[in-house]
């Protein structure tokens, strides 16, 4: 039986930024990977000469001395990378209705606050308040600002929720709703979702906003070389069925093939309820079980990928986040009749496509139970099972009415189409193994914070977890996790150190 230093399950961005950093210790690390591609959401795919990202839009926190760029530069990620940083004055814009006006999130505190002033020019002290707080509460969470600290600190905020606040600093209630404008980035509920949560993705872009330029895949390419260049290794197209507990401790897993592997630590980075729905034993207690299957997960997401014609649709150096209604936080909770009721547009950057796009994605909700008819169904590039016409036809359906509120906008669209990609939450479910194709993983809400906090450490001291369940979602917060993960194998102060000097 073949043995491993750690055996890791799943190549997304957690999975590799664990096996990047404990090779840096001396591990020998192996990940396996179910799909022929590696990455997760920082998969690629190549549609009629177009490179489209499946799941990295955009970044924050990578300009020099930032968060990320410590991290990625610690990775031998950021030397890898082609980034175009989105325009200074709006990386995202958001509009409501019919409406001509155009909300600007701007990069850099004094911009951002000028940018939205011009639109509010009676609500200074409301945005001063604003991103005081965002950066108040961002410096609660000491390992996102690489240092070391106490849970406490975090836990001090983490019971505030965001809507409430938006509410407490002005009553203009289209200020309140901007500032909530690009909350899909987190699959946001009014009254639910914690503060912390919007403050840590809000801020980062704030900070600094880019887009990888021919794709995110590059993130999962250069973690694979570093990881490769260790020692490490990646099996792909090798499903990981079972995980074997002995003892009170995991002793191998079962691969799809019967083949058992044998290793000292193990770390899952797919969700939490499937990582103990694969554990073979009785170590995990079944009120631990219960729990992580009680948790409720983000909706799910309906995307289109469109391939346009050449020289048809210009290049956007911002996304566009668009609301049918007055209220940003509506598009959650569409109805059959209603649906959709908001969208996110991304263009994306390649080379020599400075001028006009090749490709974008626009982006919606879309719950489970709308697609549930075809739950007993798998598709997958590696393991192809056409779904019956019934879903085509749904497919279509859906997409025509996306594209109807996008075309209320952009009326040339349709005239720049060469062809269409879509993604529902089955999509999402079969290629990245995420319960429901959920957007996010698990809710966090603000009434029970404590609750959908994940240790990355289990109930067997040698299986770790990963990834976006634990602590946040998203490139920066995906890394952080992964970091704090490491932290049961290496000295996490370390680390910590390590990213720091690097």
């Amino acid at each position: 039986m073949q043995q491993y230093d750690v055996i890791i399950i799943g190549s997304g961005l957690g999975s590799l930024v664990c096996g990047a950093i404990l090779g840096k210790y001396g591990y020998r690390v192996c990940l396996f990977e179910k799909n022929r591609q590696i990455g997760g959401c920082l998969q690629t795919y190549s549609r009629d000469k177009a490179i489209i990202d499946s799941g990295v839009h955009y970044l924050g926190g990578l300009e020099d001395g930032q968060t990320l760029h410590k991290v990625f530069r610690y990775l031998g990620v950021l030397n890898n990378m082609k980034l175009l940083r989105m325009d200074m004055d709006g990386f995202d814009h958001i509009h409501f209705g019919n409406e001509p006006q155009v909300y600007r999130m701007a990069q850099g505190r004094d911009n951002f606050i000028r940018q939205l002033l011009a639109a509010f020019p009676k609500e200074k002290d409301a945005l001063h308040a604003y991103v005081d707080k965002l950066e108040d509460v961002c410096g609660k969470f000491p390992l996102f600002n690489l240092r070391m600290g106490s849970a406490a600190e975090k836990e001090s905020v983490m019971g505030e929720e965001v809507s409430s606040f938006l509410r407490s600093i002005t009553n203009n209630e289209r200020l309140q709703h901007v500032l909530a404008g690009n909350n899909m980035l987190y699959a946001g509920y009014p009254e639910r979702t914690p503060l912390y949560v919007h403050a840590l993705v809000q801020h980062s872009y704030i900070e600094s906003a880019w887009k990888c330029i021919d794709g995110g895949s590059i993130i999962a390419r250069s973690l694979n070389k570093t990881i490769r260049a260790q020692g490490g290794e990646i099996i792909r197209n090798t499903e990981v069925k079972e995980i074997v507990e002995t003892d009170g401790k995991v002793s191998h897993i079962v691969l799809e093939n019967g083949r058992e592997v044998e290793g000292k630590y193990f770390i899952s980075g797919l969700h939490p309820a499937r990582t103990i729905s694969m554990v073979k034993g009785d170590g995990l207690r079944n009120a631990y079980k219960s729990r992580i299957n009680s948790l409720e997960n983000t909706p799910g997401t309906f995307m289109i990928n469109v391939v346009l014609k050449p020289n048809t649709f210009p290049f956007l150096n911002h996304n566009v986040y668009h609301h049918a209604t007055s209220n940003a936080w509506d598009g959650i909770n569409y109805t059959a009749d209603n649906w959709p009721q908001t969208y996110a547009l991304f263009v994306s950057a390649g080379t020599g496509k400075e001028q006009y796009a090749d490709n974008l994605s626009i982006m919606t909700y879309m719950r489970y139970e709308d697609v549930a008819q075809w739950h007993d169904t798998f598709n997958t590039d590696d393991k192809p099972h056409e779904r019956d016409a019934s879903y085509q036809e749904f497919k279509k359906e859906k997409a025509e009415k996306l594209l109807d509120m996008v075309s209320q906008q952009y009326p040339h669209l349709r005239s720049c189409i060469h062809a269409m990609y879509v993604a529902t939450p089955l999509t999402y479910r079969d290629y990245l193994n995420i319960p429901e194709g959920s957007m996010y993983g698990i809710v966090k809400d603000a009434r029970e914070p404590l609750k959908s906090m994940i240790p990355a450490a289990t109930r067997l001291p040698n299986l770790y977890l990963t990834g976006q369940n634990l602590n946040l979602h998203g490139i920066l917060g995906v890394t952080m996790s992964a970091v704090l993960t490491c932290g049961g194998l290496v000295d996490i102060e370390t680390i910590v150190e390590e990213i720091n000097r690097s």
